[in-house]
């Protein structure tokens, strides 16, 4: 039979401090990021007016929206796929490859956005002309559209 001196095998700390983590928080945190995200996604409703247009500079606009973005993305990453609570060994995993991703980014940005200033002259003749919708060009010629 078993010796009543012995004790079972230890668990392993970092489990049993999870467990305790998870037991005694409940489910507030899933309720204060859920507050967090309709907060950050109505921010972003918002640049869809047109006041939002006139007062902010698009410039601006798009850094609002790229950081409430992140911020969503940060939030949905900690607390819903559990990063948080993994060990250190994500960084490991994560840093690197964001810092790429970013790197990538902003070297492909000068590309992207000063590709026609190198354009010859065939290059130009046979680059595609931007679709204009009908709404559109009726008022840049600000006159009535025929019925």
């Amino acid at each position: 039979m078993s010796d009543p001196n012995t004790h079972p095998p230890a668990h392993d700390q970092h489990l049993h401090n999870d467990e305790e983590l998870h037991a005694t928080t409940g489910n507030t945190k899933y309720w204060v990021v859920f507050v967090a995200l309709c907060v950050l996604t109505m921010c972003s409703f918002l640049t869809y007016f047109e006041w939002w247009d006139t007062a902010i500079p698009p410039h601006v606009s798009m850094a609002f929206m790229m950081a409430v973005s992140c911020g969503k993305a940060l939030l949905v990453m900690l607390f819903f796929m559990h990063l948080l609570w993994e060990a250190n060994w994500k960084w490991v995993l994560t840093v690197p490859a964001g810092m790429m991703a970013i790197f990538l980014a902003c070297m492909l940005i000068p590309d992207i956005g000063m590709r026609t200033e190198k354009y010859s002259q065939s290059r130009w003749l046979h680059a595609p002309v931007p679709h204009v919708h009908v709404d559109d060009a009726a008022a840049l010629d600000h006159a009535p559209a025929a019925h």
